[in-house]
């Protein structure tokens, strides 16, 4: 047996991912146990929970394999510095990154202390790691690889060939060029100033036109090799330290956005500033300036290496409104995009790069997400059975039922059909930032207001956000005009128009949804759910939201029940049981 053990550490979302003979048996991020979004740090409560739940020790395992190369790209990274003088404090600050990764034994030693750990410690360049972590836990035997995100190990995107157990990286964009850097810089700009906050550009950008393209064109310039470049006039990061905060805590990364952003597409606006159609139409047109930029490196990449398979990684993996249109916009014609695209993935990757490295088989694809804690034996009746949590219930005028299985889902989908919020706990955690059917809040898709009540009831965020809708993967050509599996919620597809009616709860204002496919070989319980919805309703898919409020996505059975009784949920499915509102 051999076991790797991979992490994301000393950066945001955290992580640690198991791997046994080739099979991927825990990942998990960090932020689900400290319960802060996206911790960056090292990730020892996550690197424990998989040991544990795998039933093994520290001192079983064979390798270790960090997402990071400190001394990766060394000689470029000295003739930028020598080329355009830095800031010192920028310098100092890199090195006290690199120093921090090369410090990766003591970090282990004080995260296991007393263990004896034989492991072989390797450091994988980010973005070959990127790229393992999505052609290997990908379905397909051969495809064309890219990873396009912010920056990591001096490089902001990356692409190559994966065919069997072999993977080659071919070519690479280097600091300071980088469309994860544009667009936060954009994000930034728009007034949302949180790490990871670029989801929101990408809600608010069908509220607007693209207008502000031949702005866009200044910021980001198309090369003829298929790369990009910024016109750095624009941009702080290149030449200035900004403020960060890796460790221990929430992630904060400082301004990207110079002064001349502001002199091209006028005055910034502030985070408490309401929203103006000015700014919907530079988010609209960032939006299409990225899928400019992607799919003109895609084309490219198709050149080198024309397969019909693409699989995409990095933090820009997660812009699932460009992923909905590869297959429109360029050569291939099947995308895969692993549930945790992100930095976060980089620990899986890693981890599988150390595998095949060792030229052992293909390693097993990941068809689902649920990689992560699931409650222990009785630990629900236990809850349950507390007198706190009797005590809970009985203020908040709740009852307890425990029908069978397909009672259950008959009643939960008859629950939906009325108009209910429901939260739905069930099983394994998900991997990645998006919740999948075991960590979720569900809703009716046909409800015109489903989005207005989630947003009073629960979730208290942006009205211009989308929801997504779950649905049975053979009925997706029949509402989406795009069919295929997406499993992880990681591509937007058109709805069908003669569709969108039936559907206003998921379909967003372009007529689009970011839909998950949902089959039963995979998807167990969840599948029967929305099965049972579809016969009661003739409508195949539930709306899915991640299950919390302001917070990580709920990890144990008493963060659910917390989130329920704290918020204006109708009904609560813990594992086998049914907990009602009844006032």
């Amino acid at each position: 047996m051999t076991l790797i053990l991979g992490i994301n550490a000393f950066h945001a979302d955290a992580a640690a991912a198991l791997v046994r003979d080739g099979v991927i048996v825990a990942a998990a991020e960090e932020e689900r146990f400290r319960r802060i979004k996206h911790w960056a740090g090292f990730p020892s409560e996550a690197m424990a929970w998989c040991l544990a739940d795998a039933g093994v020790g520290p001192a079983d395992l064979d390798h270790i394999a960090i997402n990071s190369q400190p001394g990766a790209h060394r000689w470029r990274k000295v003739a930028y510095t020598l080329g355009h003088r830095p800031d010192p404090r920028f310098l100092v600050a890199r090195w006290r990154n690199k120093r921090e990764r090369a410090g990766l034994a003591q970090q282990l030693a004080l995260a296991f202390p007393g263990a004896e750990i034989g492991a072989r410690l390797h450091f994988v360049e980010h973005h070959r790691a990127h790229l393992a972590s999505a052609f290997f836990a990908s379905p397909f035997q051969e495809a064309a690889v890219i990873s396009v995100d912010g920056f990591g190990d001096f490089a902001s995107g990356a692409w190559g060939h994966g065919q069997g157990n072999q993977l080659s990286l071919d070519g690479q964009i280097w600091f300071p060029h980088s469309l994860g850097a544009f667009y936060t810089a954009i994000t930034q700009y728009l007034g949302f100033p949180n790490y990871g906050d670029e989801y929101k550009v990408m809600g608010l950008a069908p509220y607007g036109q693209p207008t502000r393209m031949e702005a866009m064109r200044r910021i980001v310039r198309l090369q003829s090799d298929g790369t990009y470049r910024l016109d750095l006039r624009y941009f702080l990061h290149a030449t200035q330290k900004l403020p960060h905060q890796w460790s221990n805590g929430a992630p904060v990364v400082g301004g990207h956005w110079s002064p001349e952003l502001e002199a091209l597409l006028g005055p910034a606006r502030q985070a408490e500033e309401p929203l103006q159609q000015h700014h919907m139409d530079i988010a609209r047109s960032a939006q299409a300036m990225y899928e400019e930029a992607f799919f003109h490196l895609l084309r490219a990449l198709h050149r080198s290496h024309p397969s019909d398979q693409l699989c995409i990684a990095g933090g820009c993996g997660a812009n699932s409104v460009a992923n909905g249109k590869v297959t429109l916009a360029t050569p291939f014609q099947r995308v895969y995009v692993q549930a945790a695209a992100g930095d976060a993935g980089g620990a899986l990757g890693a981890a599988l790069d150390v595998w095949h490295g060792l030229g052992r088989s293909r390693s097993a694809p990941m068809r689902h997400a649920y990689l992560g804690s699931q409650p222990a034996p009785g630990e629900v009746e236990e809850l349950l059975a507390s007198p706190n949590t009797c005590a809970a219930l009985e203020q908040a005028q709740c009852s307890l039922e425990r029908p069978e299985e397909d009672a259950l889902c008959e009643q939960v989908a008859a629950a939906i059909a009325e108009g209910l919020v429901i939260g739905w706990f069930d099983g394994r955690m998900e991997w990645g930032p998006r919740a999948l059917g075991h960590r979720s809040i569900l809703g009716d898709p046909r409800r015109a207001d489903m989005k207005d009540i989630l947003n009073l009831k629960i979730k208290r965020r942006e009205s211009f956000r989308p929801f997504a809708p779950s649905v049975l993967e053979e009925a997706v050509g029949d509402w989406f005009s795009l069919d295929g599996e997406v499993p992880f919620m990681m591509q937007v597809y058109p709805i069908r128009e003669e569709q969108r009616a039936r559907i206003p709860a998921v379909t967003h204002v372009d007529g689009s949804g970011r839909l998950q496919t949902v089959n039963a070989a995979d998807n167990g319980r969840y599948y029967r759910l929305i099965r049972a919805f579809a016969d009661q309703t003739g409508v195949p898919m539930v709306l899915n939201t991640s299950f919390n409020e302001n917070e990580p996505i709920v990890c144990t059975p008493s963060q659910a029940l917390d989130c329920f009784l704290r918020t204006r949920m109708d009904l609560l499915v813990l594992g086998d049981v049914l907990i009602r509102r009844q006032g």
